[in-house]
């Protein structure tokens, strides 16, 4: 399962490399340190086009910090389930993104670590290399948007939320979280509707 996420997260990851080498204020060397160090896709999407905006490096980053809030409750939702010492489940709490997240989930709130620092280092690779790929090949490829990979992002979660709708309970917390991302988004920064639309996890909650 993670070497197919791979293989998308690496074609995401050239689409980010192709728009920051379109970006002058960004850069190639901004671009590839950001992937290396921050892993983090939308919230690196979200930083770009605040700046190929025109916009200052204060809301770029606030853009970011916003989208990746998402990761304290899915921080505390795997932590049980990483063991060592700190050191070594710090280091496997970087691999923690939406896909490995979600290729690693086990019924009953459960989390396989030893599938999600596998699917994160592939995941991590393969987004470092296609922004390499995607910053040297930018002019050859043009607009990623031509190619219809603004639409892949959507098609990928709602892949990886699929599997997860075995309940009603699950059903209804994807479709009041969906719900609340929609009505917010029209009006609301980047990451709000994403950080609101949380909220409905606490469907799950049980007494």
């Amino acid at each position: 399962m993670a070497v197919p996420l791979g293989i998308v997260v690496g074609i995401f990851g050239i689409s980010f490399g192709v728009l920051a080498a379109g970006t002058p204020a960004f850069g190639p060397a901004a671009a590839l340190f950001m992937s290396a160090a921050t892993f983090a896709g939308s919230a690196q999407f979200a930083t770009l086009t605040v700046i190929a905006a025109g916009g200052q490096a204060l809301p770029a980053i606030l853009a970011a910090i916003l989208l990746n809030l998402r990761y304290l409750p899915i921080g505390i939702s795997v932590a049980p389930s990483l063991h060592g010492g700190f050191v070594r489940r710090f280091l496997q709490a970087q691999l923690i993104v939406d896909e490995s997240w979600a290729v690693s989930a086990r019924p009953g709130g459960r989390f396989d670590a030893r599938v999600l620092v596998i699917a994160g280092l592939i995941l991590y690779v393969a987004w470092v290399f296609g922004t390499a790929v995607g910053l040297v090949t930018g002019q050859a490829l043009g607009d990623p948007r031509a190619l219809g990979l603004d639409g892949a992002f959507p098609a990928l979660f709602l892949a990886l939320l699929v599997p997860h709708l075995r309940t009603r309970r699950a059903v209804a917390s994807a479709v009041i979280g969906g719900l609340i991302a929609v009505a917010l988004l029209p009006f609301t920064p980047s990451g709000v509707p994403i950080i609101a639309a949380a909220s409905a996890a606490l469907i799950g909650l049980r007494r």
